[in-house]
């Protein structure tokens, strides 16, 4: 749901590249949940063109910022870095996890995905503040 959110946030900034993978392998290749695209679509998101893929042992060198939702996928990351943090780091209603709403019901993509806009917000807006600055 970051994905698509901050994808479109960012939309008409081509120098800066957002991916979206999982620390697992489990899904690489498929869609995202279906409730969670249900979601997106709801609120006028396109969800179709994500894909699940896996973090790139490069991934760390080649990109500027990564972004975990949980702590467990922060320790697959190596921990806390000046370029490897939490999502929510940069949430202005306050820092923590992202909950994943797998196991509960469509209340929590609601959740997860104001969660994720207002975050995303901030991101793009600092990202795009940040080029400019350069």
């Amino acid at each position: 749901m970051a994905d698509v959110v901050l994808q479109q946030r960012l939309d008409g900034h081509a120098d800066i590249e957002v991916r979206s993978a999982g620390t697992g392998d489990w899904h690489v290749g498929g869609p995202m949940d279906e409730r969670a695209a249900a979601t997106l679509s709801r609120h006028g998101y396109d969800p179709s063109r994500h894909r699940a893929q896996q973090v790139g042992a490069d991934w760390p060198d080649r990109f500027d910022l990564i972004l975990a939702m949980d702590e467990a996928n922060l320790a697959d990351l190596g921990g806390r870095t000046d370029r490897v943090r939490l999502f929510r780091d940069f949430d202005p209603a306050g820092t923590g996890e992202v909950p994943d709403p797998y196991y509960g019901g469509e209340e929590g993509f609601e959740e997860v995905l104001a969660m994720v806009e207002r975050t995303a917000t901030v991101l793009a807006t600092g990202l795009v503040g940040e080029l400019r600055d350069q």
